[in-house]
């Protein structure tokens, strides 16, 4: 995307299973809870998305944002899609194993990020005793989320088009799934050009990060307990190098943005801010392993059926394809 509008780093979401419900004390108001939350959040979207359809001025009255609100359907309706499929993907997959779950809480976020929202939390108040129920569980939301955003992106960038990137832009995330997508879709893009992303693209994009996110293999992510199914009790070891490793990306990006500045001058803190999200991952993460345990609950069995390995191993080919190394990027 190619935009003069500056983005605001959104925190995505995740999975705290060890977490119980907020409400967990009076289970009758629970559902009212995840409703509210939900319709929230769904105003919270479509005012997003309303903003990219530019439907919105800085003298629109609240009356204009009331009227305004539908037009931001091209990208709500997608992108609330993606996010019930894969929070649903887990919540399915937990009933299915009768391991306890709450509905989802989404989490609205208008103003505060490019989104309007900053995804949903499913608490499970119990430890997840069989590694292939953990495996199914962890699974269930990325690959479930994905089975929209893809032909959400796809429809999205095929009404899109390829332009020049003249005067001060955002370069949205790049990741390899993502390149390819752009390639098949739109041909090849010339130097000093990109795609000028319709609403629905955004919204596809949006679904591509998140999970890309929720796949990292450290903790309680999905990623996290796709990995430990996978590995077992050497996940810790891994998810402890692979935590430590977000803040070698960002000191890559620092390079990367930070050099030509201080050698050919330009505005340090953009580049600092251009290199800063993994910095603030990385913060979240550690916060979210402090507080549910440095190292994933184990299972009580140790056997992976066949099957569900061709899974985790797809889940995290996955990763690989769907990783932004610079989330998203300030020019200008």
């Amino acid at each position: 995307m190619a935009d003069t509008s500056p983005i605001v780093e959104a925190a995505p979401r995740y999975e705290a299973e060890s977490i119980p419900p907020p409400s967990a004390n009076t289970p009758g108001l629970e559902w009212r809870l995840n409703l509210v939350l939900f319709l929230v959040t769904v105003v919270a979207v479509f005012f997003s998305g309303a903003a990219y359809a530019g439907a919105y001025s800085p003298s629109s009255s609240l009356s204009d944002l009331v009227r305004g609100l539908w037009k931001g359907y091209p990208f709500a309706v997608p992108l609330l899609a993606i996010l019930l499929f894969h929070e649903f993907g887990h919540y399915i997959a937990a009933r299915l194993h009768r391991v306890k779950a709450s509905l989802p809480y989404f989490i609205p976020a208008p103003l505060l990020n490019p989104f309007g929202t900053m995804g949903a939390v499913i608490a499970m108040p119990e430890r997840i005793r069989s590694r292939n129920a953990l495996l199914d569980i962890g699974a269930a939301g990325p690959l479930a989320g994905l089975v929209v955003a893809i032909p959400v992106l796809w429809i999205g960038l095929a009404g899109s088009h390829v332009g020049a990137l003249d005067g001060p832009y955002v370069q949205e995330g790049q990741s390899l799934l993502y390149v390819g997508m752009k390639r098949l879709v739109l041909g090849p893009i010339p130097a000093g050009h990109d795609v000028m992303m319709s609403p629905t693209a955004l919204a596809g994009w949006t679904g591509l990060f998140v999970t890309a996110l929720n796949l990292i293999p450290v903790g309680q992510l999905d990623g996290g307990h796709v990995a430990y199914a996978l590995f077992g009790s050497k996940q810790d070891r891994y998810a402890a190098m692979i935590h430590v490793g977000l803040l070698v990306v960002a000191g890559l990006n620092l390079v990367r943005f930070l050099v030509p500045v201080m050698q050919n001058g330009g505005d340090r803190w953009q580049a600092i801010g251009n290199s800063s999200f993994y910095v603030v991952w990385f913060v979240l993460l550690a916060l979210m392993r402090w507080r549910t345990g440095m190292n994933h609950p184990p299972t009580d069995d140790t056997t992976l059926s066949p099957v569900r390995k061709l899974v985790a191993g797809l889940c995290l080919v996955l990763f690989a394809l769907l990783f932004m190394p610079t989330p998203w990027a300030t020019y200008g």
